[in-house]
């Protein structure tokens, strides 16, 4: 193990002897860091926290700090990081609350860039990749293989689907469907189309793209019919295909609005 002289690590934590600690971190007790994981300058971890392998944690982040909500009153809530993240400079990442699940989770191989925020209770999948200054507002989830540009912001409660593609300086006030890609502010906010280029390089079958495309036009641009009809239309002519199956059943399980206006509607 190797611990800077300047770093601070609480006698209750418990690190693995692969685990580098930088020059002036804290680690505090209850916080549990895996193999090979790297703890740079001046980070700051707080318990409960369970950190998976060969993770990288920057310099001047927060993670494991207490839920800003204002019910919470130290209740025992926790955070679990997976394996084989990269969370940059000055992110933060708060533990569970008693009012949502308890406990934030964050996959595995994801890309947290410089400044981003993910609140209590959040759940990231695997391969999630958001850029500089994205924040997640509480109990939101956010499905494999999503990117959430920088600047935006994602209004508590929301799901985002697997594979989405959210542009830069999005305001996400209602549930983003997977595959697509949106842009807008809040209630501007429009789906652009199919996120063709991020399911290619995540080796979607070229039919599978084109018949998530044709579920597109049916469920997004087919404006005589009603939701409901839509989304019945897409698996009666559409059928056999599960990404066009779990499109139609990400509409159907959501709690909250599903953004559908598509940036031909204005």
């Amino acid at each position: 193990m190797t611990i800077h002289s300047t770093a601070i690590v609480d006698p209750g934590a418990e690190l693995d002897s692969s685990v580098t600690v930088g020059p002036y971190a804290v680690i505090e007790k209850g916080v549990c860091i895996d193999a090979d994981t790297i703890i740079e300058t001046h980070a700051y971890l707080s318990g409960p926290l369970t950190v998976g392998r060969d993770n990288v944690i920057g310099a001047f982040s927060c993670v494991g700090a207490p839920p800003q909500d204002i019910h919470y009153k130290g209740e025992p809530t926790t955070l679990v990081i997976g394996n084989n993240n990269i969370i940059r400079e000055y992110c933060s990442i708060h533990r569970g609350s008693p009012g949502g699940h308890g406990e934030t989770v964050i996959g595995n191989n994801n890309m947290l860039m410089a400044y981003v925020h993910v609140a209590h209770d959040c759940r990231l999948g695997d391969h999630v990749i958001m850029v500089n200054n994205a924040t997640l507002g509480g109990h939101v989830e956010v499905g494999d293989r999503v990117t959430i540009g920088g600047m935006s912001a994602v209004h508590q409660f929301s799901r985002i689907g697997e594979y989405a593609f959210v542009g830069g300086m999005t305001g996400i006030s209602m549930d983003v469907p997977p595959y697509v890609m949106v842009a807008g502010i809040r209630n501007d906010m429009q789906v652009r189309g199919i996120n063709r280029i991020g399911l290619k390089r995540a080796g979607f079958s070229p039919d599978d793209i084109r018949k998530l495309g044709k579920a597109f036009i049916l469920i997004f641009k087919t404006k005589d019919l009603l939701l409901q009809e839509a989304l019945d239309k897409a698996l009666k002519e559409i059928p056999d295909c599960e990404p066009v199956e779990r499109l139609v059943d990400f509409f159907k399980t959501s709690q909250r609005s599903v953004i559908r206006l598509s940036s031909d509607d204005k």
